[in-house]
């Protein structure tokens, strides 16, 4: 049997294999070298090591989009140990249910991250983890927190010297927490085997060698491509969070090739008023996913930014499942729809019905995908991961069809629908619609429910520049569209659609601001 090789060491081989390369570009325009990087990873790891982190241990981490987030999560997996990773905006109460549930042993803080990462340990109801902080260039009055420095006592120990890995293929590299507004949110299981060929997938056009801007959530996706792009023989350009404005700057500057937008944002980029005076000729890769996109505004990315847009979708509990290159974005199915393309390689899809029957093309169903990058399970919920992995098989919770060339078409999330008087509602799919009408920039369509507990659509809407909405055309193109049953009974102006601490459409904010307002 062949020995497993962790993501961890195969980006640091590609590491030590290139010392004088720069792999990471700082906020603050401070460059990194492969040499110092794979150093600080090694130094790292030692000194967690002789903290007695190692196999079976999880180690929690709240940070911003620094170096030192990186070359911690990779000394934490190098040795063994889960990691858990921590989102900006969430709760602190959840947080801390989130801390415990994974029985953290050590809580890892960037020094940006020490108001929230102190109010999330007052909510601890048991014994606080050890806390060590990942702030180089010295103290500083970091909320209160007293904690020793992580990076400072790594530096301190002596360079040259490697860890080797403890990692197996069956541990889990992370647990990732998500969903669940109240409450523990469900944590989703990942093992290093699968994700160390989710890490060596070759995603096209990304440059030669890659080069990627980070604008979002190390937490999130933008992490995975880090490490893709760091395995890859590429090189990273960090940035503390989207700004459009920014990122078009770092674009030019940065000779960026590669980056990661959730559609909303992509749409922000759209709309920069420095967008057309920008040099982008760098850019051969967008990578976007994570929520519905909207047909028109894609056909729009497409025309300004030339064919560098390719749809991901996928799930924490299955990693990549499908992928739409630039070519495939005129590819429609029922109603207009676009795809999200076809299964990469090793992920199969079917479409199902409530029993559990596999459906015929171009018929609506349940999602139900096979994936090599599927979850263990859910972290001690067995019931949970019983109801969610079938028979080998993750039942999505999306609705979609096939059609007969394989191209997966989605209408929306299960539990999304809008129960309504008459049927069923998707909100993705009447957002597709509103996206083509001429007064609509971006929207979201959610339910409200009455004080008879009877659903109703509303939608928010964020007109097109020198453009009003006009609630009454609005709902009568609904109508005529897709007719009454979809006929919104709330039409809401706003400004902009607020976000989640994830970049998605936040639609219960909504719900409690605009909807039940």
């Amino acid at each position: 049997m062949a020995a497993f090789t962790s993501y961890v060491e195969n980006i640091l081989q590609e590491l030590a294999d290139h010392p004088e390369r720069r792999v990471l570009t700082t906020s603050e325009g401070r460059d990194i070298t492969a040499a110092e990087f794979h150093d600080s990873v090694h130094r790292t790891a030692a000194e967690l090591a002789g903290r007695g982190i190692g196999r079976g241990h999880t180690v929690s981490m709240l940070s911003g989009n620094r170096p030192e987030a990186l070359t911690a999560r990779y000394a934490v997996n190098l040795l063994g140990a889960r990691i858990v990773l921590l989102y900006e905006g969430q709760a602190p109460e959840t947080q801390a249910r989130v801390v415990e549930s994974a029985e953290t042993v050590l809580l890892l803080v960037g020094p940006e991250s020490a108001k929230p990462a102190a109010e999330l340990l007052a909510h601890l109801d048991g014994a606080a983890p050890d806390v060590l902080l990942l702030a180089p260039g010295g103290p500083g009055d970091f909320a209160g927190l007293d904690a020793e420095d992580l990076t400072a006592a790594a530096a301190a120990r002596p360079s040259g010297r490697t860890v080797e890995s403890a990692a197996r293929p069956d541990d889990d590299w992370c647990v990732r927490y998500t969903g669940g507004t109240t409450g523990v949110p469900k944590g989703i299981q990942m093992a290093h085997r699968p994700y160390a060929q989710a890490v060596a997938y070759p995603f096209a056009s990304a440059g030669d060698p890659p080069r990627l801007l980070v604008c979002t959530s190390l937490a999130h996706l933008a992490g995975q491509l880090s490490d893709m792009t760091l395995a890859a023989g590429g090189s990273i350009v960090l940035q503390d969070g989207f700004d459009a404005g920014a990122v078009l700057a770092a674009v030019a500057r940065e000779r960026i090739t590669h980056m990661w937008l959730l559609p909303p944002l992509l749409y922000h980029l759209l709309d920069h008023p420095d967008l057309a005076a920008t040099d982008l000729s760098s850019l051969t890769r967008i990578t976007y996913g994570g929520c519905p996109a909207s047909p028109s505004r894609l056909r729009q990315g497409l025309d300004v930014l030339g064919p560098v847009l390719y749809g991901w979708y996928g799930q924490s509990e299955a990693l990549l499942l499908t992928e739409m290159s630039p070519e495939e974005h005129g590819r429609t199915g029922q109603g207009g729809q676009i795809t999200v393309g076809r299964p990469v390689p090793g992920v199969t899809v079917e479409i199902r019905d409530e029993d559990g029957h596999r459906l015929p093309p171009d018929t609506g169903g349940e999602v139900y995908v096979r994936s090599e990058g599927m979850m263990t399970g859910y972290w001690k919920k067995p019931e949970l991961t019983a109801q969610v992995i079938r028979d080998g098989w993750v039942r999505t919770g999306d609705v979609g069809y096939l059609d007969d060339a394989g191209y997966l078409y989605l209408m929306d999330r299960v539990k999304d629908m809008i129960i309504v008087v008459g049927g069923h509602v998707y909100p993705g799919e009447l957002e597709d619609l509103l996206h083509t009408h001429p007064d609509v920039a971006h929207c979201a369509v959610f339910g409200v429910r009455t004080a008879d507990e009877v659903e109703e659509v509303h939608v928010a809407v964020v007109p097109a520049p020198g453009r009003t909405v006009d609630p009454a055309a609005i709902t009568a193109f609904v109508v005529t569209h897709k007719g009454a049953m979809y006929a919104p009974r709330g039409v809401h102006q706003v400004d902009t659609i607020p976000l989640t601490s994830v970049g998605k459409p936040d639609k219960k904010r909504l719900k409690a601001e605009v909807g039940e307002g």
